[in-house]
């Protein structure tokens, strides 16, 4: 779990240091994101492949070696003396990285025995939800207290903890002890293109204004066909790099798709909370980043219960398919807020959220890979992730499309309704020219000033509306996906592993 934590602290806490990083170094925000950008690319790219270099080159050696390149790509991000050799820190950093999720969570799938299996995930889970959540207040105080460095330094104490636990109690079973396979060039060049063109469409596209974009849509159309190449020339490889033939198990492919909706939802939450405070509540950074951890306190606290009842046989799918709708429930009640909403008017949403999501997570690590011969089981923790890796980035992409949307759409329903011959927009305008004549403005500069009064109050009830309907949008997503729990076959604690 440390070593799985140390990479999503670090992905998550670097955001809120992208405006230092830009002012330190000297260069713009659009050029300084490509720090997020770099890492997501090459990290997506690993993540399909991780199975396969285990089954190569041992799971344990792979561990320690991605834990190793993971410390020292982040020592090199924090000693980094200008933005490019910044981000040719990053990409590495994110080529190691990669591969720490699946290949943790594949150890601990096939060291405990199918009925101890939830208590196992519920602790590996703690670290998994929680880390995302909490890692941006980490952030943001590193940053401010001391220097955008120390979020990259941060990985050490953690990164050498983890290396030697692993070093003394993680062992392969035979079946992973590098087997002897050859290179999927073709799979691993296609996968390689495919996977960076999209990544790079998803972070920059809103950015770029999508398909108005011709650079934009030659990504799309280069890595969509990579793509389909690629899935195409893994059916048939002898060797191939990606077990795509696990889908198969229906039980898997259901968890696949729930996969991407689970965390499209959870990583456009996480965009939308912080932002909804700091823009429109005017909240510091660092109170955003407070009022946003009830969610993962919740979510931290119950997972031990959710582990607990997956371990006296509960149903997970009944698990399952509870924590979803609850979930969906704390969402919507987002919806419900308004520009008047104090700190306190977030908390009960996030419990419940919190709370529904430590009944997803467990049950949903479990369940997935249920049906998975342990011998492919780094395959398919490796598909998992990159199924997570893909929701979330759709999930941040989208969500920053559809509020810049919404916004314009109802700024401009707004402003059709402010026409200066209605009796009530002329008594407010005269209400607020009387105030701002009285505050020392003449009466031609009053009249302006009341106009764009009136014009930012629309821009803010604008701003509101549009983080509403994006709220409803993701709790509509997570009640339509509830129902694919039940495609999923439920598990068999007596069945050989």
């Amino acid at each position: 779990m440390a070593s799985a934590v140390m990479e999503l602290v670090d992905t998550s806490a670097v955001n809120v240091s992208i405006p230092y990083i830009a002012g330190n170094l000297s260069a713009s925000i659009d050029e300084a994101t490509w720090v997020l950008t770099s890492y997501l690319v090459s990290n997506a790219i690993v993540l399909p492949m991780t199975g396969w270099l285990a089954a190569r080159f041992g799971r344990k050696r792979l561990l320690l070696t991605a834990v190793t390149g993971f410390t020292v790509a982040s020592m090199m991000c924090g000693l980094a003396p200008t933005l490019p050799i910044l981000i040719g820190c990053r990409v590495l950093q994110g080529l190691f990285g990669g591969a720490l999720q699946p290949t943790t969570r594949a150890i601990l799938l096939e060291t405990f025995p199918r009925e101890q299996r939830g208590h196992a995930m519920a602790m590996w889970g703690v670290g998994i939800v929680v880390a995302p959540i909490l890692a941006p207040v980490l952030g943001g105080w590193l940053t401010t207290s001391f220097s955008w460095r120390w979020v990259f330094f941060i990985n050490l104490p953690v990164s050498i903890f983890g290396w030697i636990m692993v070093k003394i109690f993680v062992s392969d079973p035979a079946y992973v002890r590098g087997q002897k396979q050859g290179i999927d060039y073709w799979g691993v060049g296609l996968l390689a293109i495919g996977v960076a063109a999209l990544q790079v469409v998803l972070d920059k596209g809103q950015e770029a204004d999508w398909f108005s974009s011709h650079w934009i849509a030659a990504l799309a159309v280069i890595g969509g066909a990579c793509l389909v190449a690629f899935v195409i020339w893994e059916l048939r490889a002898p060797a191939p790099v990606v077990h795509l033939r696990l889908f198969k198990y229906r039980t898997f492919a259901a968890a696949a798709g729930l996969s991407i909706v689970l965390f499209f939802v959870l990583y456009g939450s996480i965009l939308l909370l912080p932002l909804f405070m700091q823009e429109v509540l005017q909240f510091p950074a660092i109170t955003a980043g407070i009022w946003n951890a009830p969610r993962g306190a919740a979510t931290m606290i119950l997972m031990p219960l959710a582990g607990y009842l997956i371990g006296r046989r509960w149903d997970m799918r009944a698990l399952l398919f509870g924590g979803i709708v609850a979930s969906a429930f704390g969402v919507l009640w987002f919806a419900s807020l308004d520009g008047s909403a104090g700190p306190w008017s977030f908390f009960w949403p996030q419990m419940l959220m919190g709370a529904g999501l430590s009944f997803v997570f467990v049950p949903f690590a479990t369940i997935s890979v249920d049906p998975i011969p342990n011998h492919e089981m780094g395959y398919a923790t490796s598909i998992t992730g990159f199924t997570r890796n893909i929701g979330s980035s759709f999930g941040i992409s989208i969500m920053a499309t559809v509020l810049a949307r919404r916004r314009q759409v109802h700024q401009d329903r707004l402003v059709a309704h402010i026409n200066p011959a209605s009796p009530h927009v002329r008594q407010l305008h005269s209400g607020l020219m009387a105030m701002l004549h009285q505050a020392g403005s003449s009466l031609t500069l009053a009249s302006h000033q009341a106009w764009g009064l009136i014009y930012g109050s629309v821009l803010r009830q604008a701003t509101v509306l549009s983080y509403l309907d994006a709220f409803r949008l993701l709790a509509v997503l997570f009640f339509g996906v509830a129902p694919l729990v039940w495609i999923m076959r439920k598990p068999r604690f007596d069945r050989q592993r």
